[in-house]
């Protein structure tokens, strides 16, 4: 039997969807994909729709990081808790769950009446997403023999890289366009058609699966890893609004003994009936640690930079939506290359050393554009951009695609599914972190008597507020490079010199599909 049937439901072992023969398999594979994709598209999407929405609702920059940054936070808080009700109510009823949830939810962002609906909106969608999303490696694992994933994995691969592409892009031309005056609304609305097919699709081409042994939910754990983050990063994003008040250093401090109860009472549960929220025995596991503080930094750094940098080219620069979305496309390009060329052809010889020189090159990359943002200022060029932006693409390729199967090469089997809940949670929980921190990179260091002047005087404080924040990406990279010493110096599926290794006891290739 292989290893995918241990996590089929006891009352259908076999899974039908597992037969290489059924041809169904393929339409469930293409409609968690078009759910993933939808994740993807959704989180990247908004960041160059911002100054659109600002201009409409009259949203301060408080509510604008409560946009994306609750997306984010409602996303991380709920991913593990969603993993967790997939394997105990079944995988296909929370995933059809989530996805009816994700449309709603987009329905009520696109017809928000104001920030605080939108806000509000953007909390639910981020919900909603922690059902759907965590549901999407379960069904694939149990729809596709051992033998298929490999060729299964690679598609997702390329949907991460066009998820990438198509966001800001998309965002861009529906903005520009201004659908019937709706103006950055579509970009919401565009999920109905696509949530709605999927609903209906999912129900009769998805496989139903839970966990083989059963298991209840860890109501306390969610309450306690919730209130964490909430106390950790919403000082962070109302703090410069509210002149950074003495409640906020409080909460953030207090957000450190909750995160220490949290874990005394996981292992409390785990002694007392073994289903805990968080598998803590996981992190004994040194490549597993480290490579959760890997994702943890490494999310800081995309939740401080794509806020930033769009910022930084539409109100600082004052280029149009379509002209900043085209701006990136250099950069997703080269994201999507790199990623290609490191799971099939680099990690394989290398290693580590990849991952490594992945940091290393993005960091180039952020340094050369920290130079040509000084040296240009606000006369920078769309062309003088592209350089920098394919050195941190190619960088940040070489890091995402292999990430996944570097922290998860020494988890034993029966971990696998909480190991990958906790690796998307905390890059999440970094996304969140980094959008809380705008507030003190980027926004702490622009002179408000500066604003609403003439136009060059706004352009040049957020070239400087937009140098500051590259200069603490910088920093964030260092630390991330010292830390990937701890990761294997090799996978384990790549010690046996290509191929597909014998599985070692308790241990089983994962995907590597990161959020």
């Amino acid at each position: 039997m292989s290893s995918h049937d241990a996590v089929t439901d006891a009352a259908n072992p076999a899974g039908p969807g597992t037969d290489s023969g059924d041809k169904r398999r393929w339409i469930a594979l293409a409609i968690v994909m078009t759910a993933a994709f939808m994740d993807l598209v959704d989180a990247t999407i908004v960041n160059i729709a911002i100054p659109s929405i600002e201009r409409d609702l009259g949203a301060s920059f408080g509510a604008i990081q409560w946009i994306t940054a609750g997306y984010a936070l409602a996303f991380a808080a709920g991913l593990i808790t969603g993993g967790r009700l997939g394997d105990i109510y079944g995988r296909k009823r929370l995933f059809l769950l989530g996805t009816a949830g994700f449309t709603l939810a987009s329905a009520l962002c696109g017809f928000a009446a104001g920030p605080e609906m939108l806000v509000a909106s953007r909390l639910l969608q981020g919900a909603a997403a922690a059902m759907m999303v965590p549901q999407v490696l379960s069904i694939v694992h149990v729809t596709f023999p051992a033998h298929e994933r490999g060729k299964v994995f690679g598609l997702f691969g390329a949907i991460v890289g066009l998820g990438a592409v198509s966001g800001p892009l998309l965002g861009a031309l529906l903005t520009q366009w201004n659908i019937a005056g709706l103006e950055w609304r579509p970009i919401f609305l565009i999920n109905l058609p696509v949530g709605i097919a999927g609903l209906l699709l999912g129900r009769k081409y998805i496989i139903e699966s839970k966990a083989p042994k059963a298991l209840r939910l860890d109501l306390v754990g969610v309450l306690l890893v919730t209130a964490a983050l909430l106390m950790l990063i919403y000082p962070l994003t109302r703090g410069r609004e509210l002149d950074w008040p003495m409640w906020g250093h409080l909460m953030m401090a207090g957000s450190l003994p909750v995160f220490g109860i949290l874990v005394a009472y996981e292992r409390y549960k785990t002694r007392k009936d073994g289903s805990p929220l968080v598998e803590l025995s996981l992190f004994r596991v040194k490549s597993f640690a480290a490579g959760i503080a890997v994702q943890l930094t490494f999310g800081i750094v995309m939740g401080i930079f794509f806020l930033v940098w769009t910022l930084y080219m539409q109100i600082g620069l004052g280029w149009t939506p379509l002209r900043a979305g085209l701006t990136g496309v250099p950069f997703s390009i080269a994201v999507s290359v790199a990623a290609g060329l490191s799971v099939q052809k680099l990690v394989p010889r290398f290693g580590r050393k990849v991952l490594q020189a992945g940091a290393l090159t993005m960091t180039a990359g952020v340094l050369l554009y920290l130079f040509e943002a000084g040296r240009y200022g606000t006369g920078i060029s769309s062309w003088q951009m592209v350089p920098p932006l394919v050195v941190m693409g190619l960088g940040m390729g070489l890091i995402v695609a292999p990430l996944t199967d570097a922290v998860l090469s020494e988890v034993p089997r029966e971990h696998a599914g909480s190991a990958s809940g906790l690796i998307n949670t905390t890059t999440q929980m970094g996304n969140a972190l980094g959008l809380g921190l705008v507030s003190v990179v980027f926004f702490g260091v622009i002179d408000d008597e500066r604003l609403g002047k003439a136009p060059a005087e706004t352009g040049a404080a957020f070239v400087d507020a937009f140098q500051n924040s590259l200069g603490w990406v910088t920093g964030v990279l260092a630390v991330i490079f010292l830390v990937m010493f701890a990761l294997p110096a090799k996978p384990k599926q790549h010690l046996e010199g290509g191929g597909e290794p014998a599985p070692e006891p308790g241990v089983e290739k994962e995907p590597a599909l990161t959020h």
